[in-house]
């Protein structure tokens, strides 16, 4: 009798020590908003987009479980379907859910992946055929740059090579996001590079388009045209498909390794580097995974994308 008195009284301390600490009882403490977007084909057709209160206790999996009807697979770590559009073999090309939070590929899974308040996610439902690997997109501006990401805020630098007008036009759409730029290239900082193509392909991070998009995840190549650089937009095969030319700008985000994301600012010429500067706001950018632009018409990548 006096063991069942005393597991019992050991049972409610214990319960009452786990409540006290958050350890997974309840809800938890309000954390803020989150942004959730739901996309398929690189963001081309709008699944469901809302802005929604989360807790302590919520992860990138539960407040998609709140949204839309899923099913998940490998012991509910993972997404299989969302509102009945199914992770399968589409005409020999693979199909699958990935996810982002402030624009970055998550290195865990949603259900690991616990929130803070104030991420934007983006699910998206696309043909991984060309890779399955996308470290980063810009379709979450001004994610990365004003709270950082997984839980940390970072320095944010630009570092202009040769960009001329287009640095102080990048520079003033960051600090009109509410970004406090960095002096130098402090460790550890998002990089935003701005320059001709021909000056920033000498950067390994920025090197990795020229590798195709199995290494860079952008959907995009330069072909060299004599003195410079001619853009062109690849498909969701990562084929060539469209000769974007060199007054067509580029602005795209990738990332080595693990180091923060880079993104990148560029184009074959300098008025080419000036209308990718003119990309940086939300309105040109949501939803997209890079985007080019030429003569005022924008361009998201890859290039046809179930538009």
């Amino acid at each position: 009798m006096n063991r069942r008195r005393g597991t019992a009284v050991a049972a409610a301390l214990l319960w009452a020590a786990l409540a006290t600490a958050g350890c997974g009882l309840g809800a938890g403490g309000s954390v803020g908003e989150v942004e959730l977007t739901v996309t398929r084909e690189y963001g081309a057709v709008p699944v469901l987009h809302r802005t929604l209160g989360a807790n302590e206790s919520d992860t990138v999996m539960r407040l998609l479980e709140e949204s839309a009807e899923i099913s998940t697979r490998y012991g509910g770590g993972f997404v299989h379907t969302i509102d009945g559009i199914e992770a399968d073999e589409r005409g020999g090309h693979p199909h699958d859910w990935f996810f982002y939070v402030d624009g970055v590929e998550s290195p865990i899974g949603a259900a690991e992946y616990g929130l803070q308040g104030g991420e934007r996610i983006w699910w998206d439902y696309r043909d991984w055929l060309a890779t399955n690997h996308v470290p980063a997109v810009v379709g979450s501006w001004p994610a990365p740059f004003v709270e950082g990401y997984e839980g940390e805020r970072r320095p944010v630098a630009v570092e202009c090579e040769g960009g001329g007008g287009a640095c102080g036009r990048v520079r003033a759409a960051l600090r009109r996001a509410g970004v406090a730029l960095a002096s130098g290239a402090p460790a550890g900082a998002l990089r935003v590079l701005v320059g001709p193509w021909a000056e920033l392909r000498s950067d390994p991070a920025a090197a990795l388009i020229e590798a195709g998009p199995e290494e860079s995840g952008v959907f995009a190549d330069f072909e060299r045209q004599r003195s410079r650089y001619a853009l062109l937009g690849l498909d969701e095969s990562g084929r060539p498909v469209r000769e974007l030319g060199p007054e067509a700008g580029l602005l795209a985000a990738t990332r080595r390794y693990d180091a923060p994301p880079v993104w990148v600012v560029t184009g074959g010429t300098g008025a080419a580097v000036r209308a990718a500067a003119g990309l940086l706001s939300a309105g040109r950018l949501r939803d997209h995974y890079a985007v080019a632009s030429e003569d005022g018409e924008d361009t998201p990548l890859p290039v046809g994308a179930a538009r």
